[in-house]
């Protein structure tokens, strides 16, 4: 408003004046508008410096501290860990390895996790320049008709342009103008919100990653499955066998009168019973193909299995390795790690809003009501101006997003605590499921061996008229039923093998060689994961001799939370796994909780990691140079147009009209 004021002032008193008295207006106006500069300067800069310490912020709660994480999977410990056991080397067949590969590149659903990656990397790219300055250019055209009852309307007739006589009516007015919008990011709001992007889109990577290793384990545990579910039906056509056949000897019997019709009519009964148990198992046999299928982006068809008896899985050793390496091989653990310093920065984009905002605007271009003079020298305009805005009542809105923040912070910890402590959970279950199922497996071969005898023995006898039907029948029974209990025991102990190996990290490794499976099946990534480093800190610690003021109504802290000071919080990160106990605290500190491994990056190697990251995705493409060529869909044509219609410039018409009374009660119109 100074400006504007300063402008029209210097602009009404030279248009109709002499040489000298234009000079003295100039150098008059100019004075004046250099003394209302450096006012207003030393004005923003007294805001500035007393805005932060009269803003009062909220307190923040502090996260409980979890339980430490132990050392051991309930005393097994081993120096290696089976997550670093490639695909190919733990399954040992060709036939699975085929199929995992297969379903690694057609599962839509790793598919649709891959975009997510792509949208997470084009929210960085937009965060990123958000705190660079905008800069347009545009043209703009139009007419006015000022009212002669107006002193503006009243001086226009007394006016002339500097080409010689007086301006038409209506005004007709041309300009064409390159401007420039920069707020300027004092709090580091906008760069912090570049950096949980950044945090976000690491996390995006690793879901995908996670949800890898939950694919390869799927189709793993199918697989066998399906193999289980062959030699099921290989049993049973066996047991089928031989009753109609010892139904053929009660036949035989009766009719010799050696036997009766209740012998015929149980070996009729068993062998129905065995032939409806066999539809069942062939239709449970088309679900699990079918949902091999699916994973691997298959319409349904046979899936090519290796037969139950050469599976050799169940001699594979499962190395636990130490708990501390879940949270480097486990890829939900390292998502809930970027979420914690995502969630972290949140905080401190909400702090900033507390705090002034700096805005500068700036243009230069031509104006002129005929587009003749349109690049004539007097025809140049230029403006430059700041703003400084801060909150001053009724920040309300403020607050709670700010609460919100460290709330959704919280969340992020107790995410984090309650993943690892899954992920433990997970091991010690699994492994100590494959070890029970193995010394299960082992008895129920005894079993099935001593009754594959017992079937022979009453056979024989049954049909040397020594042994009544009943035995026979309860032999081949109970043999039946071991036999499936034996194969049902097996593939419940070949899949806690492959489910603890996938929750060890297992599953992300293509081979020995060490090449992972997003080298193959994922898209190329526009910044790479690594280059991405988790913000060091440590867990506000609570400073108790500080009162906190008394909440106000919704902002009372979170039961067992702990207030903090705002001033001196920083954004949370994960409270376990504990810290050794010969690791020595800073001295007149209070010792922090241990990080994951991902936080204990040097400040250096950050911050040379973070420009380089910069410097290779502020004018990168995110879309891959070999990504296919698709077929337009027409349903989302129109959406993918608008989207590129912003890239262009755009054409806008503006037209005001307003009637205004004038003096002598008439109606002037404008």
């Amino acid at each position: 408003m100074v400006r504007s004021r300063g402008m029209f002032r210097q602009t009404d008193m030279c248009l109709g004046g002499d040489k000298t008295m234009r000079r003295r207006c100039d150098l008059t106006g100019s004075c004046s508008a250099m003394r209302r500069l450096q006012l207003s300067w030393r004005m923003l800069v007294c805001l500035v410096l007393l805005a932060p310490q009269g803003c009062h912020l909220p307190d923040l709660c502090a996260p409980e501290a979890a339980a430490p994480l132990p050392a051991d999977f309930n005393g097994m410990v081993t120096p290696q860990s089976s997550a670093q056991i490639s695909i190919d080397e733990f399954f040992g067949d060709p036939r699975l390895t085929q199929l995992i590969m297969e379903g690694l590149s057609r599962n839509q659903e790793l598919k649709i996790r891959n975009q997510e990656v792509v949208i997470a990397s084009n929210e960085i790219l937009a965060r990123r320049g958000a705190y660079l300055p905008f800069v347009t250019v545009g043209g703009r055209g139009g007419v006015e008709r000022t009212s002669k009852y107006t002193p503006l309307g009243a001086a226009e007739e007394e006016l002339e342009h500097a080409g010689g006589g007086h301006f038409p009516d209506p005004l007709p007015n041309t300009e064409i103008s390159a401007n420039l919008f920069w707020e300027v990011d004092i709090w580091r709001q906008l760069r912090n919100a570049r950096d949980a992007a950044k945090q976000r889109y690491v996390e995006a990577i690793e879901s995908r990653n996670y949800y890898i290793t939950r694919l390869v384990a799927e189709v793993a545990e199918k697989y066998y499955e399906l193999a289980a579910l062959d030699k099921r039906l290989e049993f049973l056509e066996q047991t089928i066998t031989i009753q109609k056949q010892s139904l053929e000897v009660a036949q035989s019997l009766k009719e010799a009168a050696r036997g009766t019709e209740l012998g015929v009519q149980r070996f009729q009964a068993e062998v129905r019973k065995n032939e409806s148990q066999r539809l069942i198992v062939q239709q449970k046999m088309i679900e699990v193909e079918n949902r091999i299928n699916f994973l691997t982006g298959r319409f349904p068809q046979r899936v090519d299995r290796e037969a139950w008896d050469y599976i050799r899985l169940d001699s594979q050793i499962l190395s636990v390795g130490v708990p501390a390496q879940l949270l480097m091989n486990r890829r939900d653990i390292r998502a809930a790690e970027r979420e914690i310093a995502a969630s972290g920065l949140d905080v401190l984009v909400a702090r900033a809003e507390f705090y002034p905002r700096l805005s500068i605007t700036a243009g230069v271009g031509f104006e002129a009501f005929n587009p003749r003079y349109l690049f004539e020298p007097g025809a140049f305009i230029g403006h430059a101006f700041g703003e400084l805005v801060a909150p001053l009542i009724n920040k309300k809105a403020i607050r709670a997003e700010y609460l919100s923040a460290n709330a959704r912070q919280l969340q992020a910890v107790y995410d984090y605590q309650r993943t690892v402590l899954d992920a433990f959970t997970e091991v010690v279950n699994l492994v100590s499921r494959a070890e029970n199922y193995r010394r299960s497996v082992a008895l129920k071969q005894q079993q099935v061996e001593a009754l594959e005898e017992s079937v022979d023995v009453a056979t024989n006898l049954f049909q040397g008229a020594r042994a009544e039907y009943i035995d026979v029948l309860f032999s081949q029974r109970d043999l039946l039923e071991a036999r499936t209990v034996l194969i049902e025991t097996k593939q419940e102990q070949l899949a806690a093998i492959v489910n603890a190996w996938q929750a060890l990290g297992g599953g992300f490794l293509l081979s020995s060689s060490g090449q992972e499976v997003t080298d193959l099946f994922c898209m190329p990534l526009p910044i790479a994961a690594g280059e991405v480093i988790i913000p060091r800190g440590a867990v506000p610690v609570p400073v108790p001799e500080i009162d906190p003021p008394a909440p106000g109504p919704g902002t009372e802290p979170a039961p067992g939370s702990e207030p903090l000071s705002a001033q001196e919080s920083a954004p949370v990160s994960p409270p376990v796994p504990a810290a050794p106990a010969d690791a020595a605290p800073a001295p007149d500190a209070a010792p922090p909780a241990p990080l994951p491994p991902a936080l204990n990056a040097p400040a250096d190697a950050e911050a040379a990691v973070d420009a380089k990251a910069e410097d290779e995705t502020d004018n990168a493409d995110v879309a891959p140079a070999s990504a296919p060529v698709l077929e337009p869909v027409p349903a989302i044509v129109p959406a993918a147009a608008a989207a590129e219609k912003g890239l262009f410039p755009r054409i806008r018409s503006v037209v005001h009209w307003r009637l205004r009374p004038s003096a002598a009660g008439r109606r002037e119109e404008d």
